[in-house]
């Protein structure tokens, strides 16, 4: 069993910032990949970005780079999604998930991969 739990959520106006923390359960966090997804009503779940266990890899969808940091710290067992500049087309539920396959270093992106999730948490970006 593995938990996640998303927090910092909430309403912002076009161009402010928020950051996301997902804290995990259990001891086996370091050992797995992370990623953020967002679902954003009548669509399909995107992959945001992902990182590897040891924050050797980093992806970001194009649509953030540049705007949204992925960052870990495995001694807390937390994944954080730093995001700036925000647009009402970021608006969406978003949610962390864990590949836990262990030690992987090559990042898998697909929502697939991932085994657990969180119960995500509302972003909303205001025009």
């Amino acid at each position: 069993q593995v938990q996640l739990v998303e927090s910092g959520g909430g309403l912002v106006q076009a161009g402010g910032s928020l950051r996301l923390s997902c804290v995990a359960s259990g001891r086996t966090f370091s050992r797995y990949a992370m990623g953020w997804f967002r679902q954003a009503p009548g669509k399909e779940r995107e992959t945001v970005g992902a990182v590897t266990w040891n924050s050797g890899r980093i992806f970001y969808a194009d649509s953030v780079k540049g705007r949204f940091t992925i960052s870990r710290d495995n001694a807390k067992k937390t994944v954080y999604l730093q995001m700036n500049s925000l647009k009402p087309e970021d608006t969406a539920v978003y949610y962390c998930a864990a590949d836990t396959s262990p030690y992987k270093v090559a990042l898998t992106t697909t929502p697939s991969a991932y085994e657990y999730w969180g119960q995500g948490t509302q972003v909303t970006v205001s025009s």
